[in-house]
This record gives C-alpha cells, structure tokens and sequence, in this order.
C-alpha cells in the first residue's frame, strides 16, 4: 500500500487591508480544492490552515504570506528559506485569492522549483526536451479560473498534460480547459530546457497569438529554475489581476453560500440549545 507523505499548507495575511475572515474563507477554499481537486489527480495529501500571524506557524508548515508592499515582480512567487523549506509571497489584489491557490498548487507539484517531465517540443526545430512542471502557468489566467465555497481558484494542468498525443476523452486539466497536451492558453505560459543548446525556451501567450522567447542558460546558482523564470516573465502577474475582488464576498455565488450557512448555523445553534436545556 502507498503512503503518501502528508504536506502542509499555512495561509497568513501580513496586510490591514485583508481581514482575518477572508483569509480563513479562502484558505477554506484551497483546502477542498486541494483534497477534492488537485490532491487525487496528482497523488499529494496536503492540509491547508489558516494563521492570524507568521509567529504562530508551525515549523514543519510552508508558509503563503500575503502582503501588499511586494512591488518587485521578482519577489513574489515561491522561494526557498534559507533551511530549504519553500514559501510563497503573494501581491494584495483584487486576485489575490488565485493567485494564493496558483502558488499552493506549485509548491504541492514542485516544492524546490527544478521537477521537470520529458516531452516533445512545441518548437519544430527543437526534439525531446525537459519541461518544467509548473501545474498553473499554461491556464493561469482569471479567465480560467473556477469557484470553491465562492472563491476563485486556479485551473491547473492534469499529469496527462504531457503526453505525446491527444487522446479523445482524456482531461488534460481540471476544468477542461486546456484540450491537448502542451496547450498554452491565453495569458499563460510553458517553460523548457532543450538540452542541445543548453538554453531555457518559453511558450508565452500575452499578446495577439503564442510566441517563443529564448531565456538562455539559466543555473541553480541564481535559484531555483522557477525563481528565475518567475522574475523574467513579469506578464504573468498581471493574468492574475482582474477587475474585482475574487474572494467569497459580494458576489451571488457568494451571498448564496453565506445565507445557506447561516440557516445551517441557526438550526445547529437551536439543537445545541435544545440538548443543553436538558441537563
């Protein structure tokens, strides 16, 4: 029987602008969609916890803080301590919550930033290459995002995302919408190492239609692969940023969940009066 090593996940807010409620809302959200979505697709168990401050995180947690005096591209994203441990820093947006569940997915799939998966090239001049298996980055865009408990989260690729050929009937992510293997969707992109040239290549689809950029030689001298990546595609953050707040809070999916739980609340509170009266 395989047992699968039991991760876990705090979710901390270091801004005034966030209250501790939304924080425990959404990382509510990314716990199901860790346990229910992403967990068995990709073989990882994971909790994820909320935490009113940094100081009260248990030690053998990895940590997404979200803080809103992150103004370097760079900085935001998924790092290393300097024990090796990962953690995640997340811009304050109005998208804040996908970008949240877009680094939890990463960290569970490639904690030190280097997993890669062998695969044809998009390119045609290029052969066999090795992608990096970042799980969120060819869908990342708020346009392909989903809802848990009201929050929106992010889409992310299937393990089948690599496989040579498409296959009817197959999923190559949650929500369907990528529809082949190593599909780049709009505002999203795929990173590579061909090892002919030693350099790292990217699919990127920010503009009118997908486009190759060369990154060069990249080395784990700098960081890891992801990090390094990450500060060289500063369009990705803005796939992120949409024009209203993503978190369970004044939408109809949200007010919907909200009324359900406080009827559920107010039936469980008048049975617990009940059960007390008869001592």
């Amino acid at each position: 029987m395989d047992h699968m090593l039991l991760q876990h996940i705090a979710v901390i807010s270091e801004t005034k602008d966030l209250s501790f409620n939304e924080v425990a809302l959404a990382g509510a959200a990314l716990q199901k969609q860790v346990m229910r979505d992403f967990g068995p697709a990709w073989n990882i168990q994971a909790t994820v916890d909320t935490f009113a401050m940094l100081d009260e995180v248990p030690i053998d947690y990895w940590p997404i803080i979200i803080r809103d005096d992150i103004h370097e591209p760079g900085a935001a994203g998924i790092h290393l301590d300097k024990d090796g441990h990962p953690f995640a820093l997340v811009q304050l947006s109005a998208g804040w919550s996908l970008t949240a569940s877009h680094e939890c997915l990463e960290m569970l799939a490639d904690p030190m930033g280097n997993k890669v998966c062998a695969g044809k090239s998009p390119m045609r001049e290029q052969g066999r290459v090795a992608f990096l298996v970042e799980v969120c980055d060819p869908p990342e865009s708020v346009e392909f995002a989903y809802t848990v408990n009201g929050v929106t989260v992010s889409d992310f690729y299937m393990p089948q995302y690599f496989d040579p050929v498409a296959v009817p009937g197959v999923r190559y992510s949650f929500t369907g919408a990528i529809t082949k293997p190593r599909q780049v969707l709009k505002d999203g992109y795929l990173s590579w190492h061909d090892p002919v040239t030693d350099h790292w290549f990217q699919e990127i689809f920010f503009g009118a239609k997908p486009e190759f950029r060369d990154l060069g030689v990249l080395t784990q001298a700098e960081g890891s692969i992801r990090t390094q990546i990450y500060r060289q595609t500063p369009e990705a953050l803005k796939a992120r940023v949409p024009g209203k707040n993503l978190v369970a809070k004044g939408t109809a999916a949200a007010d919907e969940i909200a009324v359900s739980g406080k009827d559920k609340a107010k039936i469980l509170r008048a049975q617990i009066d009940g059960l007390l009266e008869k001592k």
